[in-house]
């Protein structure tokens, strides 16, 4: 019995100490390609349509009705405490562009087209395609990792700004038909309270998450064993890491960001 406990923990931490050096091993490689300049702009492009592009739709839509849950939960408190709707503008709009927009954004991405980057990575891993390019003299990580990783960081701050604005529509929308807040009431809380510094510190977070998630997703998916069901297994494992990761980050960078006065 404490044998096989022995066993166990051994061969968990012997797991966990080769997949951090093969995580490591990956950003490595990553980061000496790009200091050559040597980049695959088609991959890049089509990556970056996959990843941006197609993840829009459901980007917008669900900061959309989060600005609107936003908005009738803040209605419905200040009428409670205050006997009329109050700061709705203000408080929507500061939780999506510091916070909710950044993290939803990444969090949809990733388990989008996060899912989809580990899986088409883990079958071409299971079906020997990744050999193939090292036989063919090409370089996995410059050809199938570079691109997916510029691709992120290209499009996910887009996507995050195109998701604050969503948001704030929405908490408008309630504003104004549920809670009969006047247009011009609930942009000037915004005008008038939200400042560039607040911007930045969502705008500046979507690059650590951005680089995060397709880092681990690459990872995930070009490790891939274990045929079909080792595919599955990865991109489970792919969404799940993306999405902690995400919310683990997401409180470290908002400490820096305030230590640095981006608050």
């Amino acid at each position: 019995m404490t044998t096989a406990l022995f066993t166990w923990v051994g061969e968990s931490l012997f797991g966990i100490f080769e997949g951090a050096g093969q995580f490591t091993f990956l950003v490595r490689s990553t980061i000496q390609w790009l200091g050559r300049r040597s980049i695959e702009g088609r991959q890049t492009l089509v990556q970056i349509v996959r990843i941006g592009i197609d993840s829009m739709p459901v980007v917008l839509l669900t900061s959309f009705f989060t600005g609107m849950v936003l908005a009738l939960e803040m209605g419905q408190t200040s009428q409670h405490f205050f006997n009329e709707p109050l700061f709705i503008g203000t408080v929507v709009s500061f939780a999506i562009v510091m916070e909710l927009g950044p993290v939803m954004t990444a969090i949809v991405v990733a388990g989008r087209a996060g899912a989809a980057i580990a899986a088409e990575l883990g079958t071409m891993r299971v079906t020997e395609q990744v050999d193939a390019l090292y036989t063919l003299g090409t370089d996995p990580v410059r050809y199938l990792v570079i691109p997916r990783v510029l691709a992120f960081l290209a499009v996910l701050p887009f996507l995050t700004v195109m998701a604050d604005f969503s948001g704030i529509i929405g908490g408008y929308f309630v504003a104004a038909s549920k809670m009969h807040v006047p247009p011009n009431v609930y942009w000037h809380d915004i005008i008038d309270n939200m400042l560039p510094r607040h911007f930045w510190h969502g705008y500046l977070k979507t690059y650590v998450f951005a680089t995060s998630v397709s880092f681990i997703c690459c990872y995930k998916g070009i490790t891939t064993r274990g045929g079909a069901e080792g595919v599955g297994r990865s991109t489970t494992a792919a969404v799940v890491m993306s999405m902690v990761s995400v919310l683990v980050l997401d409180y470290f960078a908002t400490a820096v960001l305030n230590a640095l006065g981006i608050t």
